[in-house]
């Protein structure tokens, strides 16, 4: 087993060294003007506050038709709140997709009070929510991203030291950890490098 996991290291460096030299993707510039356009929300009317009183009384009852008009009205005020987020760790896409999701239920979950009020905060806790959990997923991904750093650091050194490539266990005793961490660390970077190299092809 440490023999292929000491194959299968030895191949990530290889792959690493070949990611290396391509060019980065373009990156994302879709904003909210691809997505919604001034046209596109303008076809739309916001609801009167006679009118989102009777709909809302009808939602209640169960009125699907009162419901969707109840979406559509406050459609652009959910879109603008979605853009203050904007910039972040989050796609445009996925802020208005997480905006319009809470708008929905803010709907079909009303029974009182201001549904004007409430609707602002079920978006706007839906839009943080999202954007913490994207942060959480970063962070997480650049502590592996260190400590995968440090193992190829050390697995080069040990290769110069040694004449040949280190072994799972040496590589756990440099580095004061158990062999399973280093195998999972190791699983971890192949299995992010065969993504990559996906993408890439």
């Amino acid at each position: 087993e440490d023999a292929r996991q000491q194959h299968s290291w030895y191949a990530v460096t290889e792959i690493i060294k070949k990611i290396e030299k391509e060019e980065e993707p373009p990156k994302q510039t879709e904003g909210f003007d691809d997505l919604f356009g001034d046209d596109d929300l303008s076809e739309i009317s916001q609801c009167t506050a006679a009118e989102r009183e009777l709909l809302l009384a009808r939602a209640v009852k169960g009125d699907g038709g009162a419901k969707k008009r109840l979406v559509e009205g406050p459609l652009k005020a959910v879109c603008n709140m979605a853009a203050e987020y904007a910039g972040g760790p989050v796609p445009a896409g996925d802020l208005l997709q997480e905006a319009n999701m809470a708008l929905v239920l803010a709907v079909e979950e009303y029974k009182d009070g201001d549904f004007l009020e409430n609707l602002e905060t079920a978006v706007k806790k839906a839009l943080e929510e999202i954007i913490e959990d994207q942060r959480q997923a970063l962070k997480t991904g650049e502590e592996v991203a260190a400590r995968v750093n440090v193992l190829q650091e050390v697995s080069k050194i040990l290769a110069k030291e040694l004449g040949r490539e280190a072994t799972v266990e040496e590589l756990a005793e440099k580095m004061k950890m158990s062999e399973e961490e280093i195998r999972e660390i190791m699983k971890i970077t192949l299995d992010a490098i065969s993504a990559v190299s996906g993408e890439l092809e």
